[in-house]
């Protein structure tokens, strides 16, 4: 597949990347969300199969291509799948031009000085060989920060880049996603170390080198506008952390040069039970809504 076109178009296209990578402990709730009862499967398998079609019915909607979608991050079993007869990342790409991202950790660990980091991921190498073979430009990786304790932050970020310079070894690029908890008391204290974690991280990594950054929308607007503009940054995008989408779109509208990565707020409204006609508009109100947040930054 054609990296050079999929770097360039990450790197400066206008548009949002969409966050479909929900996981099995978030599938559930997506599926609620959608209108699927957990009655409607009876083990993982069928649930898998269930947000597979959700997804698919997503990524084939009329709206869904790359005149504003500029990317989508895909769960692993998504990867695996197909969507008309071809694998996932493949029919992103080359009938949507979108580029393909890939969710690689395994979810988080318990709570430790305020934060929660990634779990252990023993078999990320042999998932990023199979992410290359499938077509998968960069991958996706979250870490929880729920208070402002520096200790707990620099665990967070430094686990965060060191996985992040595995990804890329393997020719990846990395979204490095340290959340902040929207709803702490000491949100903006949280946000201005993270800040200084990153900028101290990006500071170690070599020449040539550039990460994505996927952070909640901060208090204090443009406070992360200094890794915008930073050079071993190539693009910083925002998650939507519980923000419905209209406050969602509203913070990001203030942010300079933050793009959208939104995951709930993109599938809001959204239902198994709306006919192909209305399900595509209401996307559609999505994908125009979260583009032009993106783009007033």
């Amino acid at each position: 597949m054609p990296n050079a076109e999929m770097r360039k178009q990450a790197a400066t296209k206008d548009g949002f990347i969409a966050a479909l990578d929900q996981s099995g402990g978030s599938t559930p709730k997506a599926l609620r969300l959608y209108g699927v009862e957990e009655s409607a499967y009876t083990n993982d398998d069928e649930m898998f199969a269930l947000v597979h079609d959700m997804r698919a019915r997503i990524i084939t909607a009329p709206a869904f291509n790359g005149d504003k979608v500029m990317g989508a991050i895909l769960f692993e079993k998504t990867m695996d799948g197909e969507i008309e007869g071809k694998p996932t990342a493949q029919y992103l790409w080359e009938d949507c031009s979108v580029v393909p991202f890939l969710k690689v950790d395994k979810g988080l660990a318990d709570e430790k000085d305020g934060v929660q980091v990634m779990k252990p991921m023993p078999g990320l190498d042999e998932l990023l060989k199979r992410a290359v073979n499938k077509g998968i430009f960069g991958t996706k990786m979250r870490s929880v920060i729920n208070a402002a304790n520096r200790d707990g932050i620099a665990a967070v970020v430094q686990q965060q880049f060191e996985v992040g310079k595995q990804i890329l070894g393997h020719g990846l690029v990395p979204i490095i996603e340290p959340e902040v908890t929207i709803t702490i008391a000491d949100k903006a204290e949280a946000e201005q170390i993270l800040l200084e974690e990153i900028t101290n991280e990006l500071g170690k990594l070599p020449e040539g080198e550039e990460v994505m950054l996927k952070l909640t929308l901060p208090e204090e607007t443009n406070l992360y506008k200094p890794l915008v503009d930073h050079p071993k940054v190539m693009r910083v995008v925002a998650l939507s952390g519980g923000y419905s989408r209209e406050e969602a779109c509203d913070r990001l509208s203030k942010n300079t040069g933050m793009i959208a990565s939104f995951s709930r707020a993109l599938t809001e409204g959204l239902s198994i039970a709306q006919s192909d006609e209305d399900f595509n508009a209401k996307l559609g109100d999505s994908i125009d809504n979260i583009c032009e947040a993106s783009r007033a930054g």
